[in-house]
């Protein structure tokens, strides 16, 4: 069984968190070509590149975001151990980084997290961005899985799979309206003012064939492509407003908002993005196996 270097592994965990070998050597008052020698002496006894060169900068390799987080772990159990014979203990923690679409419910991305939170022994980071930045931050290991909306497009050079999570209905929700007689749709359309998500989202494409079909063009009071800002305007707001109920849950469920009407052959798709790794993320796989199981 082949002995690991921990000093070859500090010299790795330093030039990963300063991003450059110039940095760490300075900071381990090392020179830079010797630095760079226990790096290639620690690539050589793993076995894996832990290092890709993007012009001046290094990137950490899949196996060198793993060897981050266990170098993490180890010098952080080093940590432990000095506080814990000074009498202050500290526990050991699982990462998982998670980003998220900007415009995914908050209600969704909590059910999902939902087994992880609150656990001592995890730490969850969520970071939020566009779709581009978010594959693009899966593709450099930077981050474990992205949750979105849409699926993502499977090519030879960033192979993503994606996992189907849930498929939710669409409605439309409102304030309560005794006063008024049933909703019909599409019909009450014609005249109903309404909150749509912005023209980018696939609910939006789908509710906009339907009432092309329909002949009708409504009227629109706002087009939002953030589910927390459609929530607030939705309770603010008279009119109705094109949501999934997973968004507006807790005012349906405090009755500060009803769902007038639920619109046929649409629904929310929701799905976890990961990139094929030689070393998956335990946590992840625990979360996608109890989706595939609810």
């Amino acid at each position: 069984m082949k002995s690991l270097n921990f000093n070859h592994l500090r010299y790795f965990w330093a030039v990963a968190h300063e991003g450059s070998l110039t940095r760490a050597a300075e900071r381990l008052n090392l020179s830079q070509s010797a630095l760079s020698v226990q790096i290639q002496k620690l690539e050589l006894q793993m076995g894996h590149p832990l290092f890709d060169r993007v012009g001046k900068r290094l990137v950490l390799t899949e196996a060198g975001q793993i060897s981050l987080d266990y170098a993490d772990t180890v010098f952080q159990a080093g940590d432990e151990l000095m506080s814990t014979l000074e009498g202050r203990p500290l526990a050991s923690r699982q990462v998982l980084r998670v980003g998220a679409l900007t415009t995914l419910s908050r209600n969704f991305q909590l059910e999902f997290l939902r087994p992880l939170v609150g656990r001592p022994d995890v730490e969850l980071i969520v970071r939020s961005g566009t779709t581009r930045d978010l594959l693009a931050q899966l593709e450099a290991h930077a981050i474990d899985v992205v949750l979105s909306n849409s699926a993502a497009q499977r090519d030879a050079r960033a192979p993503f799979r994606s996992h189907l999570l849930n498929q939710q209905p669409v409605s439309l929700v409102g304030r309560p309206r005794p006063d008024k007689p049933p909703f019909r749709f599409p019909e009450d359309l014609r005249s109903e003012p309404i909150l749509l998500p912005s023209l980018d989202s696939d609910i939006r494409v789908g509710f906009d064939r339907l009432l092309d079909l329909a002949g009708i063009r409504p009227m629109i009071l706002a087009e939002v492509d953030d589910m927390a800002m459609l929530r607030l305007l939705a309770r603010e707001r008279e009119g109705l407003t094109l949501v999934p109920p997973i968004v507006v849950r807790d005012e349906l469920e405090s009755g500060v908002l009803v769902e007038h009407c639920r619109i046929p052959q649409l629904t929310e798709s929701f799905y976890a993005i990961i990139q094929k790794r030689r070393f998956p993320n335990q946590l992840l796989g625990d979360l996608l196996a109890k989706s595939a199981k609810a």
